[in-house]
């Protein structure tokens, strides 16, 4: 089984469990959270944290997967309770000024951006510590080492840490109950060809348990990444057979919810599975990756 020191904080985003969680690890002086979810869910987090008897002042080190408002929203809050972000180089200037990031969300999500995701707050440099690739993390007893995944996003880190992966987005979003995962494809930096060196490099790894954001710890790390992979492949012939019309964006948006629906029932994932998927994994915004990808990536190489 995973280290049982590893506890599960289900953040309770928009009021669903299993949507996106926050990863508690104690050390010597304090606890260590890898992701500190979005702004929006600072109170469950809190309440998290109390149920294991800290507050958010015990936390000294916050590792971020990515910058995206679902997994680092929280950051420069927790940072101005004292503690160190560490986040990827090419995340770090957006955590430094966030205006650019909150622009460009506020563009998507418009007047929902203060009710999904709350306040973005900048974290002040002397708090950010930037990794490199395979550069051993080292927190009192504990030893996280950060691999960059790109795929899902070019600012992409996994962390490994003894036999467990957390693998941000990069691992696919699983909600637990059924043997199904999504790859999120979020805008602006999908790339298939880079997500599947990604899965590669993860798998020469060799760790059992796998840790995605959304949602959990599974002990079946090698299944989940043949799964990802699987649903990699079939998604980009997917994505050949439809790009070649020209559709607009609406259109394969709805072809693509549609695609999804069909998976969702021939899994028979319950109604609240799929509300989980659809908080953790906007299909509408995986439809605009996958979009920008083919114009982008396809059409140029």
């Amino acid at each position: 089984m995973a280290n049982p020191n590893i506890v599960t904080i289900d953040l309770n985003f928009q009021n669903k469990t299993q949507a996106i969680a926050s990863y508690l690890i104690r050390h010597d002086t304090g606890a260590v959270l890898i992701e500190s979810g979005p702004g929006s869910t600072i109170s469950a987090l809190e309440a998290g944290l109390a149920k294991e008897g800290l507050s958010p002042r015990d936390i000294t080190h916050v590792l971020l997967t990515h910058i995206h408002l679902d997994h680092a929203g929280a950051a420069g809050w927790l940072s101005r309770q004292g503690a160190q972000i560490f986040v990827h180089p090419n995340g770090a200037p957006h955590l430094l000024n966030p205006e650019k990031l909150i622009a460009s969300a506020t563009r998507i999500y418009g007047d929902r951006m203060q009710t999904l995701w709350g306040e973005f707050l900048p974290v002040a440099q002397d708090q950010l510590t930037v990794p490199m690739d395979a550069e051993e993390i080292v927190i009192g007893n504990l030893r996280f080492l950060p691999i960059n995944t790109p795929g899902h996003a070019e600012h992409h880190y996994s962390y490994l840490f003894e036999d467990v992966c957390f693998s941000g987005d990069v691992g696919g979003v699983r909600i637990p109950g059924y043997p199904y995962l999504r790859a999120p494809m979020p805008p602006p930096e999908l790339h298939f060809g880079k997500w599947r060196e990604s899965i590669t490099r993860l798998r020469s790894l060799k760790f059992s348990h796998i840790a995605p954001t959304h949602f959990g710890i599974f002990n079946d790390a090698d299944w989940q990444l043949t799964e990802l992979q699987k649903n990699l492949d079939e998604t980009e012939r997917w994505l050949e057979e439809i790009m070649p019309a020209n559709p607009l964006v609406d259109e394969l948006r709805a072809k693509f919810e549609a695609w999804m629906s069909e998976q969702s029932t021939a899994q028979n994932l319950s109604a609240e599975t799929i509300r989980a998927y659809d908080l953790a994994n906007p299909l509408a915004m995986g439809a605009d990756g996958m979009m920008r990808y083919w114009k982008k990536i396809r059409t140029t190489s």
